[in-house]
């Protein structure tokens, strides 16, 4: 089975590449789609999340990393996908990935959303907090991989 893990990935942290990996030993195929989205402000261009997603997943043989437009039902079809992953951290991300998935269901009743429990070592992770700690020089290294943490800082060392 082809299926789908979208989302903005701004940046791709430990947490996303843990699920990533999960999903790659359950299913024969993963697409990692990198999705535009309206209501954030990107750190990083798409085409740098794709670099950074694609290094950070280099050792997955069954994942590709590809920049998603449009809706993500409607990108889902276009990759032969029908089967959407979302990795739930907390109630919170229930209610809004329930959301979703109802929405998504009515855009397209062929296409499932599976919700994956984060592990509870990365469960306090997500890219907003690993882009604050990175702003004001934290250690990245529980939230990030290597060649993320590196641009972060050289990222905020440029707004200094």
């Amino acid at each position: 089975m082809r299926v789908m893990y979208p989302g903005s990935f701004d940046p791709i942290t430990l947490g996303h590449i843990d699920l990533i990996e999960r999903c790659s030993r359950m299913f024969e195929e993963v697409v990692v789609a990198i999705m535009g989205n309206d209501s954030k402000q990107g750190t990083f261009s798409m085409a740098e999340r794709l670099e950074l997603a694609q290094e950070s997943v280099k050792h997955l043989p069954n994942v590709e990393v590809k920049i998603g437009d449009g809706l993500t039902v409607d990108y889902a079809v276009k990759e032969n996908c029908t089967l959407l992953i979302r990795g739930i951290r907390a109630v919170m991300d229930y209610e809004y990935e329930l959301q979703h998935a109802a929405t998504n269901r009515v855009l397209n009743p062929k296409i499932e959303t599976l919700f994956l429990v984060a592990d509870p070592h990365y469960s306090y992770i997500s890219s907003s907090v690993a882009r604050e700690i990175a702003r004001f020089g934290g250690d990245l290294k529980s939230l990030v991989p290597c060649n993320v943490a590196d641009r972060l800082i050289e990222r905020y060392a440029q707004e200094k």
